[in-house]
């Protein structure tokens, strides 16, 4: 990145905070700015690269590299890639999946991270009636 670059960068971060009230808030939402312009002006110069085709329509979310996967989410998906949502599978079921992998959760915790697969429609979720109670299901289909 060149000098001009640069001063044209800080030119837009002071522009931007211009009409605040001195302090830490200001002096934060500058730095904040400027880092921006900054990370785009890096994005500029780098090549471009080929975009690899992603060949699962699913994302990995496998953690880091081949690390076993370490969130709530992540450990989610790793059964979706194992198929375990090829059919429509309760909160208790995908309570039990985990637990055979050794990963032990409280229902009360799975519930957010699937619904969080869901509004990422990495999962889908139906309402079904299992006796006299009405139950979500989750699948991939």
């Amino acid at each position: 990145m060149e000098v001009k670059d640069l001063v044209g960068a800080r030119k837009k971060a002071e522009a931007a905070v211009v009409g605040m009230v001195d302090g830490p808030l200001k002096v934060s939402a500058f730095e904040t700015i400027l880092r921006s312009l900054l990370d785009e002006g890096r994005e500029k110069d780098r090549p471009a690269q080929a975009i690899p085709q992603a060949e699962p329509a699913i994302p990995r979310m496998m953690g880091r590299g081949d690390a076993p996967p370490t969130g709530t989410s992540s450990r989610i998906m790793s059964m979706v890639h194992d198929n375990f949502f090829a059919v429509q599978r309760s909160l208790a079921e995908i309570q039990a999946g985990l637990a055979e992998r050794g990963w032990h959760y409280d229902q009360n915790f799975l519930s957010t991270p699937l619904a969080r697969l869901v509004r990422r429609k990495l999962l889908r979720r139906t309402q079904a009636i299992d006796g006299p109670k009405k139950l979500w299901k989750y699948s991939i289909y």
